[in-house]
């Protein structure tokens, strides 16, 4: 449960956060994930093309393939797990996604392919996307950077360190949190 401060969506704050209307605004790959065999989007014709093109571009077409809205396997590496994971999160086409350290577990070429193409195509379709890293090689690349020190905020970079700003998601939606100090 949060200490202090307010998440808003459409200026008025969230009567529950972590409830039903809030979970629904965000998709997620943790550190700790867990892969189901189905993607949890209702299966439609359209759902196996557009898996099947992420699995290309994040270069897992040649392993794995979506047919009837299930991973042909799962059977892979921890890295291309994640990715399986990464496919899952796009699909659902929340207006914020959150990566915990999805990098750490993929090899120089795919940081790359999530930092430089991945990230840009999520920005490009307007998601609000919060990347959790501890490498700092990729900080330059990010809008707004807000480092912590043991739970606390200790420096903030960018259009978010004048101060809350509301984000508008593709969903038409504004998505605001305030600061917590």
């Amino acid at each position: 449960m949060p200490e202090a401060g307010t998440i808003r969506v459409d200026g008025q704050a969230l009567a529950v956060p972590g409830g039903e209307a809030h979970r629904q605004l965000f998709s997620a790959v943790f550190s700790d994930f867990h892969l189901f065999e189905t993607l949890l989007e209702a299966a439609e014709g359209s759902l196996d093309d557009r898996a099947n093109t992420w699995l290309r571009q994040l270069h897992l077409d040649h392993k794995v393939a979506v047919a009837g809205g299930a991973f042909s396997t799962r059977d892979l590496s921890q890295g291309q797990r994640k990715r399986l994971a990464l496919v899952a999160a796009c699909l659902e086409d929340r207006p914020v996604m959150v990566f915990d350290e999805w990098a750490a577990d993929q090899d120089p070429q795919f940081k790359d392919v999530f930092y430089r193409e991945i990230l840009a195509e999520l920005k490009a379709r307007r998601k609000t996307v919060l990347v959790i890293t501890h490498d700092d090689r990729w900080f330059p690349l990010a809008d707004q950077l807000v480092k912590l020190d043991r739970g606390q905020v200790v420096e903030r970079v960018g259009p978010a360190a004048a101060g809350p700003a509301p984000v508008r998601a593709a969903n038409g939606h504004d998505l605001s949190l305030s600061p917590v100090s």
